[in-house]
């Protein structure tokens, strides 16, 4: 639905949307391409002139995964960051076992294993404890091994009160590009991989080390920083970006939702509406507009 002009009976609308599966926008003829703005509570997202159409269609070519990304967005707000993560990884967990997501992968390209070795590096020196995401062939697509690799390294600042900086980088022409798309949906059902995804979460003990009153989490990212990069690294409390860097959330392509923790970081640092923009519209932005919405703190 796509909403222009004033609203007469506003409080009715936004009471009708609840938990409704469907996608509100607002037309906000003053917004500039890929920069919606905050916008009416009733809205799951404002789009300009020329941003509606392409964002409708996407909408059209994945309602499920749409829809659902919106009713999970108007909920987060409400909730604790770690109810959140466990909403987000219910509503993923739920896609991976639908219609959308099974057309993808019937056409999805294989690709190859990721080369043996260490998927990530753990350095430390003093007080700092750098953790280097190190699988630049795959530009640091978080695969099952990295994922487990990134929960272990992190797991040693949590046990460590002394560790009071821990960063996190990524070797080669990316940061990280997101899920590893050649593992997508090779968990046997859905419901083990929401339990999994709850019990090796890095998300969670990067906001829990976030959340410790002596230790710093920054994040620098290059790049691509797309799908999964990007969600996590927006749980750092600094997050660094080179000027080469380009974001993305791609997920709503594949008729899934973000699920490395990004409907929980993205809306805590920039809003529900300007995420819900970014995953409808799976459109790229780059340093300066993520600079604007807060999505990263330095350049």
């Amino acid at each position: 639905m796509v909403v222009e002009g004033v609203v007469a009976d506003r409080v009715h609308l936004e009471a009708a949307v609840g938990s409704l599966p469907v996608v509100v926008l607002a037309l906000d003829s003053s917004a500039r391409r890929g920069f919606g703005a905050a916008g009416p509570a009733w809205a799951d997202a404002v789009v300009g002139p020329d941003d509606v159409e392409d964002v409708v269609g996407r909408v059209h070519a994945t309602p499920l995964a749409a829809t659902a990304l919106c009713t999970l967005l108007r909920a987060i707000p409400s909730v604790d960051v770690e109810h959140g993560l466990a909403m987000e990884s219910a509503v993923y967990s739920t896609l991976q076992g639908g219609p959308e997501f099974a057309a993808w992968r019937s056409v999805a390209a294989e690709r190859p294993a990721a080369d043996d070795g260490p998927t990530v590096l753990v350095e430390r020196d003093g007080d700092r404890l750098v953790v280097t995401l190190h699988c630049p062939q795959r530009h640091n697509a978080i695969s099952t091994r990295l994922r487990d690799e990134l929960s272990a390294a992190l797991r040693i600042a949590e046990v460590d009160d002394s560790i009071a900086r821990v960063v996190l980088r990524g070797d080669g022409p990316s940061f990280c590009s997101g899920g590893d798309l050649g593992e997508f949906g090779e968990r046997s059902d859905p419901a083990t991989a929401h339990a999994i995804r709850l019990t090796r979460s890095p998300a969670r003990q990067l906001h829990r080390l976030g959340a410790r009153a002596n230790t710093t989490t920054i994040a620098c990212i290059h790049g691509s920083t797309l799908g999964g990069g990007l969600e996590l690294a927006a749980f750092a409390d600094r997050v660094v970006a080179h000027p080469d860097t380009v974001m993305a959330l791609p997920e709503l392509g594949l008729g899934l939702i973000p699920g490395a923790g990004g409907t929980v970081s993205l809306t805590r640092r920039i809003g529900r509406q300007r995420t819900a923009l970014l995953a409808l519209s799976c459109r790229r932005i780059d340093v300066t507009t993520a600079l604007a919405w807060g999505l990263v703190d330095e350049v």
